[in-house]
């Protein structure tokens, strides 16, 4: 039986700073404490990106050339690489050209995608879109950010959650009935009220008032961004399932958005679904924004078998969902 084309994740590479900022870290910081901390988001310590000169490409292109040569695959062979990022180098040129330069792919063109947490899966589903179409052979999806210079380390509700990080994968066709089977891909810009960065774009230019009022940092109201975090997830693989034919116990994985550790939970209460089958690293890299459902990949690797269900969710002011066997 012939299989129509689908884009399959053929290999996937992470990497983390070294530096860690632990909760006894934080406790020196702000007003908190190991216990606040890890009943509220169960985090434990995340990775900050302090190497001199170093920024968000420079994680992105180590987690790029790690994946290279993990699958063998040289940088001219590379057709297009997408970034997700909300951290890039400069506001132009993109982040992705810059990686590009970094890692030799001197024959990919790229681009970013700025979607948040969400940014991987929206990077994902674009990239497979130009593999299933047969337009490129190669390409590869990063999702990387380095939050901690968006956040504002004298406000405990933020600066407590999050890292730096970055994973890459590999996008190639498959004609054995394994890839990309669908995705769920929703928006609501009405959520930018309870998660945003005030300042820094053309509605709020930067300005020595704006640095003042420490308007360049991100803002979160965590309560709203909780009720909406769980539902928009839950809802969002209860539709790609449903769209597939499949029940929840044909999941063998769900890959949720590493924000937060209730969230998480939560999500899979909700779903009737084990939390052992859940990918979780959140205690050890926090939520690195767009580099969270690779990471997990990337951790997790060894335990998927051929033909593994795996559903991946995220949420920002977005909902995406992708089903992957």
């Amino acid at each position: 039986m012939a299989h129509k084309i689908r884009a399959a994740i053929t290999g996937v590479h992470g990497w983390v700073p070294e530096d860690k900022l632990t909760n006894a870290d934080l406790e020196k910081m702000v007003d908190t404490n190991d216990e606040w901390i890890t009943s509220r988001t169960g985090i434990k310590e995340r990775r900050i990106l302090r190497t001199p000169g170093w920024a968000t490409s420079d994680m992105a292109a180590e987690a790029v050339k790690g994946l290279l040569e993990k699958t063998g695959v040289k940088p001219g062979e590379i057709d297009l690489l997408i970034v997700a990022t909300v951290t890039g180098d400069m506001v132009f040129p993109d982040t992705a050209n810059t990686v590009c330069d970094k890692v030799g792919a001197t024959n990919a063109f790229g681009y970013d995608i700025n979607a948040a947490c969400s940014g991987f899966l929206f990077a994902l589903a674009t990239g497979a879109q130009f593999v299933v179409n047969e337009t490129y052979q190669k390409v590869v999806v990063v999702g990387a950010d380095m939050m901690s210079s968006i956040v504002d380390y004298q406000d405990r509700n933020t600066c407590v959650i999050f890292g730096d990080g970055a994973a890459a994968v590999l996008l190639e066709a498959r004609r054995d009935g394994t890839g990309i089977q669908d995705f769920v891909l929703r928006s609501d810009g009405s959520g930018r009220v309870h998660l945003h960065m005030k300042a820094g774009g053309s509605k709020c230019p930067p300005s020595a008032e704006t640095v003042a009022q420490r308007e360049h940092y991100v803002f979160q109201d965590g309560k709203r961004v909780f009720k909406f975090a769980v539902e928009g997830m839950v809802s969002t693989v209860q539709e790609i399932l449903r769209r597939n034919h499949k029940t929840i116990d044909e999941v063998n994985w769900v890959v949720p958005h590493q924000a937060n550790m209730r969230i998480i939970s939560s999500v899979a209460e909700h779903l009737h679904f084990p939390i052992e089958k859940v990918m979780v690293n959140i205690h050890k890299y926090g939520n690195t924004t767009a580099a969270t459902l690779g990471l997990c990949l990337w951790e997790y690797q060894n335990q998927l078998q051929k033909g593994d269900n795996i559903v991946l969710t995220a949420f920002g002011a977005d909902s995406p969902g992708a089903l992957c066997t």
